[in-house]
This record gives structure tokens, sequence and C-alpha cells, in this order.
């Protein structure tokens, strides 16, 4: 089931920076959570690979992979030997992919939220984050998954564990997944970009078809935190002052660009 929780006041953001849960084990306070800002309270969930596609996914996720291969081994040679290193590549790099992004920072996850292309339409429309709970997806993983994980003592997978339980086949991946569980995968640190972001990615199989209504029907700790639009600039403002912006979460010449323009645009 999703919880959907409306932010309409700037302390009611507080939980969610908090909300992490004390492990006795670790005799620390350590989340399980992930989250995922959009940056328009309307838009649905959707994979990359899903919108560029659509109905031709599993048709075409095969000749997009193989090309990408072919041409990207020269810069990255490893693509050649794992799909699941293409997948990973190819969606830091924009290829059209079955991942989708969640960070295990709260604030990066609202960085994503209350950013926008078009800076005229911050205020015309809520915003949201995503937040969803990795050991409530490790439950719902096949028995093999479940065991491989444990033994790493971890709630995500590496690209080699992945590519050893599926004998390294997007194929076996999803009749192993059908439309009853997902992976949470952590990549490698291919750059700053994701060691910034904290990135994560859920594996999406082509029997889950509508990824909102997965998590409705198969988890109860997803919240949907919806962030009235009238906050927008006043969170921004925030994060920017906590040094969560652009040119943190894309480091380089672009980011800090992307940064002073949001910096000096004039309402």
């Amino acid at each position: 089931m999703i919880k959907e929780i409306k932010i309409d006041k700037i302390e009611d953001l507080i939980p969610l920076f908090t909300e992490q849960d004390y492990r006795p084990d670790l005799k620390r306070n350590r989340g399980m959570y992930i989250y995922r800002g959009m940056s328009d309270a309307g838009f649905k969930m959707h994979t990359s690979l899903s919108r560029t596609c659509k109905g031709l996914q599993k048709e075409l996720e095969p000749a997009i992979l193989e090309n990408f291969a072919k041409y990207a081994v020269a810069s990255d040679p490893l693509v050649a030997d794992s799909v699941w290193r293409q997948i990973i590549v190819g969606q830091h790099y924009g290829l059209p992919t079955r991942l989708l992004d969640w960070t295990h920072s709260p604030l990066v996850g609202l960085h994503f939220a209350t950013c926008e292309e078009n800076l005229e339409l911050m205020d015309k429309h809520d915003c949201v984050v995503w937040r969803m709970d990795m050991a409530e997806m490790l439950h719902n993983l096949p028995e093999k998954y479940r065991e491989e994980v444990n033994k790493k003592q971890s709630t995500v997978f590496s690209v080699e564990l992945l590519k050893k339980l599926t004998n390294n086949s997007l194929s076996q991946y999803d009749i192993d997944m059908k439309d009853e569980a997902m992976v949470t995968i952590e990549p490698p640190s291919l750059d700053e970009r994701i060691v910034n972001q904290y990135s994560f990615f859920s594996v999406i199989p082509m029997g889950i078809t509508d990824i909102e209504a997965f998590l409705d029907r198969k988890t109860e700790k997803t919240v949907k935190y919806v962030i009235d639009k009238s906050l927008r600039w006043r969170v921004r403002d925030m994060l920017d002052q906590m040094n969560i912006s652009e040119r943190i979460v894309y480091p380089g010449l672009s980011g800090l660009s992307k940064w002073i323009a949001r910096h000096y645009y004039v309402m």
C-alpha cells in the first residue's frame, strides 16, 4: 500500500530527514529507505526504456544493449562482459534502460523534486519525493536471491552478484521476478556523480508494467511525500544553504553552470 503524505509547511519535512530506525543489531540508527524526487507530483514512475520503446521494450532492449556494448567497449572494456554493467553504465550516460533511479539521501531526493528545467513552472505544480524500503523489497525476492544477498550481509545487490544469479541474462531475471519482485542494485562508483548522488537503482522486470501499482500491491512502507507548490522555492533555497545543489549532484562545469543560472534567476 502506498501512503500519501501532503507537505504544506516547512516543518512537515522534518520526519523525512529523521526517519532512520534504531537497529539493535548495530546499535546505530541506520535507515533502510531510498528516495526518488520528481519535479511534478502528477508524473508517474516510468523507466527511460518504457518511455522510449513503449510496448516494444522486450523486443528492442537486446538491440539497444548490443549496440551500446559494441561501441562503448573502447571507453569501458568491462561492458563487454556483463549485461548488468551495460545497463548501469548506459543509464549513467542517458541510454534508455529498465533501471529506475533512487538515492539513499532524502536531501538529494528533495533536490530533484525542487529542480525544474523551466523555472517558471516552479510554483505552478506540486512536486513529490517517493520513499521505498529496501528491506521490504528484499522480502519479496525469490529465495535464491535472498540467500545470496544475506551471505553478503546486505540488502542491495552488486553487478557481480546479479551476473552470478541470472547467468548474465536479463531474460532469466524476468523469469525469476515475474510481476512479484524487483532487485535494488548499488552501482559501482563510476565517477563522482554516482558517489555524490548516493545512487541506487531498481531493476524493473518486464512483468511489472505499472511500477506504482506494484508498490501499492506488494509493499506496506512506501510513502509518497507530496510537497505543495507554494513551498518549492522555500525548500529550494533551504537546500542551497545546506550545499545540496547542482554543483554537488552534477560535479563539473555543467552542474556549476546550472546552479549559477538558477541562483540568478529573476522571478
